[in-house]
């Protein structure tokens, strides 16, 4: 993980209960699941037979090809054994949904021991997913991910974040799932259309996982992902090693948008220059040659400077 490159660990989770009772049949698995269930009503996602499980826009970029209700999970249960029943080509999905605040209890028998200290500093955020045979499109993270392949299988196709050009994205909003999404089918590429996916290909890696099975990806790096079965669960593990008052770098990119994408070329060449010595290079340079006293915001950030940042930040806004 240090070397912030994907990595598939065979078997970590093979003995979780969960992975076990998958095994047995898709009822058990279920069962297991179930009997942690506080109550609480789901996000179900669904989509109909022609989109093949691929929760994406409409053919005119103008909504999505799929509907989405808060559902009890027995509800959720019953319709995807019917489909497994009636193979009737019906996709069915729940997205990232918190374990323990929706399954009280399920860490207790189903979770990884993470004893590096750096999680003692940086606690995952711990999510179950669960669907049929689904697509998540290509899309990106704010966070580091551990995936663990629980239920059925799922297949991964990663790419590093300088791939961005050649995966096509969509829009910055609205989105299917709350990050913006490659436009490129991974089913039937369009080649013609999207010529670049072509070198994206011959750049990405594809990790085929298996109950049991956990893969690590870096944040930021894209990420194709199928659930492949009748019924499929994954828990994932997500974190950040940037402290919780920081902003989220999305915000920076609709900033820059407003501020800096259409401005003259020289301009944008000179604010290059200004952003490579305040924000990508050292963050120390900038204020390297000035007394404590005078380093104002480009000393140390902490959570009291953070909030003063953010109030400026906004007041300059709003005016």
């Amino acid at each position: 993980m240090r070397d912030q490159q994907p990595v598939i660990l065979k078997g970590v989770a093979r003995q979780w209960p969960l992975v076990q009772k998958g095994l047995q049949s898709l009822d058990a698995a279920m069962d297991h699941i179930a009997s942690f269930y506080g109550g609480r009503p789901v996000v179900e996602y669904r989509s109909a037979p022609e989109e093949g499980g691929r929760y994406f826009y409409t053919e005119a970029v103008d909504g999505f090809n799929f509907e989405r209700d808060r559902v009890p999970l027995p509800d959720f249960f019953d319709r995807v054994r019917e489909t497994a029943r009636s193979s009737d080509g019906r996709s069915f999905y729940i997205g990232s949904t918190d374990l323990d605040n929706f399954f009280p209890g399920m860490r207790d028998e189903n979770d990884l021991v993470l004893n590096d200290p750096m999680f003692d500093a940086h606690k995952p955020m711990v999510s179950i997913w669960m669907g049929n045979h689904t697509i998540a499109s290509a899309h990106y993270d704010m966070s580091n991910n551990l995936a663990c392949c629980m239920v059925g299988k799922r297949r991964f196709t990663l790419f590093p974040p300088e791939q961005v050009a050649n995966l096509y994205p969509g829009p910055l909003e609205p989105t299917p799932g709350g990050q913006v999404v490659s436009m490129v089918d991974f089913r039937d590429p369009d080649l013609a259309r999207y010529p670049r996916f072509a070198e994206a290909m011959a750049a990405g890696e594809v990790a085929e996982l298996e109950p049991g099975d956990v893969l690590f990806y870096p944040a930021l790096w894209w990420h194709n992902v199928e659930g492949i079965g009748d019924f499929t669960a994954m828990i994932n593990y997500w974190w950040n090693t940037s402290p919780a008052f920081m902003d989220t770098p999305q915000n920076t990119l609709l900033h820059a948008i407003l501020s800096l994408r259409d401005r003259p070329e020289p301009e944008k060449q000179a604010w290059k220059a200004l952003f490579d010595y305040y924000i990508f290079g050292s963050s120390k340079q900038p204020a390297a040659h000035l007394p404590e006293a005078a380093q104002g915001n480009l000393g140390p950030l902490d959570e009291v400077k953070a909030r003063r940042l953010r109030a400026l930040l906004l007041n300059k806004l709003n005016r």
